[in-house]
């Protein structure tokens, strides 16, 4: 088997949308540029993402869209803002949406340690 080349890939987010960045992440981080590309190997790149204070929001989602969680106890619903998350910690909000992107099997924690946001 030969060993798979990994490129860094720098993304500036000035300006644009949080999903349309995570869909590039997403396909960068799996491998899908790739004209070898195999579904059921991870052949992705390393991504490094700037600016991501300075990435935008369309529509009303950054004032309505809730991330929710529960703690699995009765009552144990835990709801944020998008809005609180992306002032404490705007690099969350990105990791989300790739995470969320991609597959959801034993390569996607891999994948996503490739992913760096300053």
């Amino acid at each position: 088997m030969n060993k798979v080349e990994r490129k860094l890939h720098t993304i500036d987010a000035t300006e644009k949308a949080i999903g349309r960045i995570a869909t590039e992440i997403a396909n960068l981080l799996r491998g899908k540029h790739k004209p070898e590309y195999e579904a059921h190997l991870d052949m992705g790149d390393s991504v490094e993402v700037v600016n991501i204070k300075k990435a935008k929001f369309t529509g009303t989602k950054f004032n309505q869209k809730m991330y929710y969680h529960h703690s699995g106890y009765p009552g144990g619903l835990k709801e944020t803002k998008i809005k609180d998350l992306f002032a404490k910690k705007p690099s969350e909000v990105l990791k989300k949406a790739v995470w969320n992107m991609m597959p959801k099997n034993k390569l996607r924690n891999e994948m996503i340690k490739r992913l760096t946001i300053k």
